[in-house]
């Protein structure tokens, strides 16, 4: 993958880096309007940003940032791939996104019901292994780097052995409008991978396998 290459990609799904709050962990400044979350929950949100438009025509989708929230020592925390992997709080996760809106998704283990503990604690443990890694600019299929939708699939796929989703190759969205096309050709050229595979955050919200739990 070239230069170019991995610099599209980053246009189509990366998340901006520029949001952020400064509440932090042990603020008592908690969110109002979390009641329901689990341990595994989904958090999908909109990152505000030059590429956000692109990312949404390109994806067909909003949804440009994901992770999974757990609680530690009783703050819920998100796991994220932002560069490097890390846990955030979850009152600065929602700050970041644009107006503080997110999503919660959840995949239903059993009758209506979240994660047991032993599948959470798998999850988590399958994201911990990649604390610290650099984001990945190249998008490959790889764990010497990871993006943030990557690593929600990953964590799923190798610590309860779902998979939520299938990867798809970049032709397979949408890379025909005057934004994303003007996007590619100034940052990448004419040659954008089209046949590498890839996990965006929208093909995760619209997962058949997760049901919304909230929404603020």
């Amino acid at each position: 993958m070239t230069t170019r290459t991995r610099w599209f990609l980053v246009a189509i799904i990366t998340v901006p880096l520029a949001a952020s709050a400064t509440i932090s962990r042990h603020s008592g400044n908690k969110p109002k309007s979390v009641a329901g979350l689990h341990n595994g929950d989904i958090l999908f949100q909109t990152l505000e940003g030059g590429q956000s438009d692109a990312i949404a025509q390109a994806t067909g989708s909003p949804w440009t940032h994901v992770g999974v929230v757990f609680k530690e020592d009783g703050e819920w925390m998100v796991y994220e791939a932002v560069g490097p992997v890390k846990a955030t709080p979850l009152p600065r996760w929602i700050a970041q996104g644009s107006k503080g809106h997110f999503v919660a998704k959840r995949y239903v283990s059993g009758p209506n019901g979240p994660l047991a503990e032993e599948q959470a604690r798998r999850v988590r443990s399958a994201m911990e292994r990649f604390m610290g890694l650099a984001y990945d600019w190249r998008f490959d299929w790889s764990d010497e780097r990871i993006y943030c939708s990557e690593l929600v699939w990953k964590a799923y796929a190798e610590g309860i052995g779902i998979e939520l989703c299938s990867p798809r190759p970049l032709r397979d969205h949408s890379l025909d409008s005057e934004l994303v096309r003007r996007t590619m050709v100034e940052r990448y050229g004419n040659a954008p991978p089209l046949d590498e595979p890839m996990i965006a955050p929208g093909v995760l919200f619209d997962c058949p396998l997760l049901i919304t739990i909230l929404e603020r």
